[in-house]
């Protein structure tokens, strides 16, 4: 029977690497110590690390730091990694050494031996390629961990995120134009209100999904200064003092991000406050997400006992027990995506809060709820976009109905009889089930012209605005 295994030593004595894995001693006891959750870093993170990887390898061979025979297949062998062929030997949980040394070394170890099989060694061998002293040269842990977290959430955000928000902007300022004509009754503290154009309650919406993107772009430039240069402390021990700096240019020139050098590796090292921000601005737009899709779901509640004055595609059944019923469940599937974006966040400042002294030992913790955050907006806004928004229709019989009969249209006739008396005439409307329009011609003594003018809710949406919608 094969041998299953292949010994391999690390600086702590032997262990047991299972054949066919590319990975080596290190990355097998973190496999043994930590099986908590089985969640791994995600694709975009391997990614980054591998080209960061690439770009620390570049910049050595340039500053003759590493030979260009061993440059060059480890290069492939990078490329290769962060183009997805060697994923599965990525195994560690997100659950593990707080300064994320384990995937560091999970990544080194797998670069490196890809690099010597194609040199014709055996894995595991570390020769003549070694993962410590080649692929990791002018490196920590430390400082090449947090500097993917900055380098992935920039790309995932504008590969995935700002795309999404995007296109459910430009959906929703379409509807706002479609609707511009459309007038209905307001809505505060859940009560009926003055009218306004189903128009300019979308444009709210819009506005909302405009600056959801706009204040995450701004929190990303807390993202553009890496870390990369400053090794273990801070110090950058063991590096050239252009490693940094050059680094970041090669990123730069890769991602086309303006990524630069931090100005001091202390502060970028053992805080992330960067990221504390940035998550801050993935909260906010999972609030403004969610209010838009609990509005939409509620403007569609119905169809004949709720408010349903706008229609939403049905996409599927909505009960295995009562026929025809068919539910919201892309608002509410967008409700529940923020709500879990909220909880990351206070994962990311809980933390933020895990520096000591000169480094933060939750990286792994902050780097994966940064882009599963931005994964689930990114699908969430999507989906939302796709079988939700974009099928929004008004129901007109309905809109036209609910703002004959609101009360509070009684507001309209405040400057010619008054608060006190247009109030009484609110009330009596209530009290008698009538219209406004039918009391006021009885009690106002308005004319008839004079009431149709006042109690034309088209006059009301925007009496002293430029802007109708």
């Amino acid at each position: 029977m094969a041998e299953q295994f292949r010994i391999e030593k690390d600086t702590m004595g032997e262990m047991r690497i299972p054949n066919g894995k590319l990975y080596g001693a290190s990355t097998q006891r973190a496999i043994d110590n930590f099986p908590i959750s089985g969640i791994r870093f995600n694709r975009d993170f391997i990614r980054v690390l591998a080209l960061i990887k690439v770009a620390c390898a570049q910049v050595n061979q340039k500053l003759g730091k590493l030979d260009k025979k061993l440059a060059l297949p480890l290069l492939q062998a990078m490329q290769d990694i962060a183009g997805g062929k060697y994923d599965e030997h990525f195994v560690l949980d997100i659950y593990q050494t707080g300064s994320g040394t384990s995937t560091n070394m999970n990544f080194n170890e797998v670069a490196a031996n890809i690099a010597n099989l194609a040199l014709g060694s055996t894995a595991g061998s570390k020769k003549p390629i070694h993962p410590n002293d080649h692929v990791n040269m002018g490196q920590s842990s430390n400082d090449v961990i947090p500097t993917a977290i900055h380098v992935a959430c920039t790309v995932a955000v504008h590969e995935k995120l700002l795309p999404a928000l995007d296109q459910l902007r430009l959906s929703l300022q379409k509807k706002a134009e479609n609707f511009a004509r459309i007038v209905k009754i307001g809505r505060t503290h859940l009560q009926d209100a003055t009218p306004l154009t189903l128009g300019q309650e979308f444009s709210g919406y819009e506005s909302q999904v405009r600056k959801t993107s706009e204040r995450i772009e701004r929190a990303l430039s807390s993202l553009y200064e890496l870390a990369i240069g400053g090794t273990a402390v801070g110090t950058g021990l063991n590096t050239d003092s252009r490693f940094g700096e050059r680094v970041a240019e090669q990123l730069a020139v890769a991602t086309g991000f303006p990524f630069r050098e931090t100005a001091n590796h202390f502060e970028a090292q053992a805080s992330k406050d960067g990221c504390v921000e940035f998550s801050g601005a993935l909260r906010a737009a999972a609030v403004s997400l969610s209010k838009i899709a609990a509005d939409i779901r509620l403007l569609s509640s119905g169809p004949r006992c709720g408010i349903s004055e706008i229609t939403i595609p049905a996409v599927q059944p909505g009960s295995s027990i009562m026929p025809g019923k068919i539910n919201p469940v892309i608002p509410e599937m967008v409700l529940q995506v923020c709500a879990q974006v909220i909880g990351n966040d206070l994962a990311v400042s809980l933390g933020g809060m895990g520096g000591n002294f000169e480094l933060n030992t939750m990286m792994p913790l902050i780097a994966h709820n940064l882009l599963q955050s931005i994964m689930l907006l990114s699908n969430g806004a999507r989906i939302f976009e796709e079988k939700c928004v974009r099928g929004i229709e008004p129901n007109r019989q309905r809109i036209d109905e609910t703002i004959e009969r609101s009360l509070m249209l009684a507001t309209a006739l405040v400057p010619a009889i008054g608060y006190e008396k247009a109030a009484e005439l609110a009330k009596r409307a209530h009290l008698e089930n009538k219209t406004i329009r039918a009391l006021a011609m009885q009690e106002s003594g308005l004319t008839e012209e004079q009431l149709k003018s006042l109690l034309d809710p088209s006059r009301m949406v925007a009496p002293n605005r430029k802007d109708k919608r």
